[in-house]
């Protein structure tokens, strides 16, 4: 197979994102646009097993370019990194099942909201004294049933690099793979912040 950095890359970050608890059993998602080709890790693969002869390749319409060798799914989060890209232009979108993004939606209704932590710096467009929302919508029993109350939650909140998902994880994007990244660990460290904020009211 001919090397490719993003289908490489996106092997690396499923181990990476595995090492931090994120992307346990087969869970998550991780894809990355470049121009209009999108790279998207599989369904149903540990993400710290991934390798990058395992990556599709779609187009923006979904429609599959290049496909694994073997028998693997495409991963069920595609309509909704679709989606994403289309409505943010954005890099690249990480789909993360951490405890703290779970754990912070039985703290917060309809926003998760946070004020006056340095990490903020860490998301575009938001300083540390700036008050920071994070949408929080419903799951669905299907992933790709999420798709319009994601879009709608974009589209209500123009300055959200994130959308939370009661009782499931988040989606976070960015300009690129490395701001995407960091919003995604920036995100998990506030919310870590609050939860423990909270135990020592």
């Amino acid at each position: 197979m001919e090397y490719n950095k993003y289908k490489q890359l996106i092997a690396e970050l499923g181990k990476h994102f595995y090492n931090l608890g994120w992307v346990s059993g087969t869970g998550g998602g991780i894809s990355i646009k470049d121009g209009n080709n999108i790279y998207i890790a599989p369904s149903g693969v540990q993400k710290d097993r991934i390798n990058p002869e395992d990556i599709f390749l779609v187009n923006l319409n979904g429609d599959v370019i290049e496909k694994p060798l073997n028998d693997l799914r495409i991963s069920e989060c595609t309509p909704i990194f679709l989606e994403i890209f289309k409505t943010n232009n954005s890099g690249a979108v990480i789909h993360s099942h951490s405890v703290n993004t779970v754990l912070v939606t039985d703290l917060f209704e309809d926003y998760f909201i946070c004020k006056n932590l340095e990490m903020q710096k860490g998301i575009e467009g938001y300083g540390i004294f700036d008050e920071l929302k994070v949408p929080i919508i419903e799951n669905t029993s299907k992933e790709y049933e999420l798709v319009g109350s994601i879009i709608k939650a974009i589209k209500d909140n123009a300055k959200t690099k994130a959308v939370l998902v009661n009782g499931h994880g988040i989606y976070v994007w960015g300009n690129s793979w490395e701001q995407t990244k960091k919003h995604a660990e920036c995100y998990d460290y506030l919310f870590k912040v609050e939860i423990e904020r909270r135990k020592l009211l």
